[in-house]
């Protein structure tokens, strides 16, 4: 993974809400964990831009409200710092729901997806309007 950075600003706790912001139906989720997320004892887990979650959806068609969906974030309020020195952050928080392996379910992502989700996530970048 050129140009990404060894260690990514985290942003998001268990428990945090985000906006949802692709087609699927789903329009707010909350992080339940993180998946191969290796803290210390008694730490929350916490995400940042790129990282995959498991989150229920809290809002969205009756359809997809409570159900329990793979996410991946590509916005983040917290400001990150780039490998380059830049300091990057957005309005709001912001997730893609996807597969287990990162295969976009919706066809659509609306508004600007941070570059370090669309280097690792090839089929995010793939769907995206807009890359920062």
């Amino acid at each position: 993974m050129k140009g990404i950075s060894g260690t990514q600003t985290k942003g998001l706790q268990n428990g945090s809400r985000l906006d949802v912001v692709d087609n699927t139906g789903a329009k707010v989720i909350e992080i339940i964990t993180v998946p191969r997320y290796h803290g210390v004892a008694r730490r929350v887990p916490s995400a940042g831009v790129g990282d995959i979650v498991i989150a229920s959806v809290k809002k969205g068609t009756p359809a997809m409200r409570r159900q329990i969906v793979f996410a991946v974030i590509v916005r983040q309020r917290r400001p990150m710092r780039r490998p380059d020195g830049t300091m990057v952050f957005f309005e709001d928080n912001a997730a893609v729901i996807t597969t287990e392996t990162g295969e976009t379910k919706g066809t659509d992502i609306k508004g600007p997806v941070a570059r370090e989700a669309a280097e690792r996530w090839p089929r995010i970048s793939a769907t995206a309007n807009m890359i920062v």
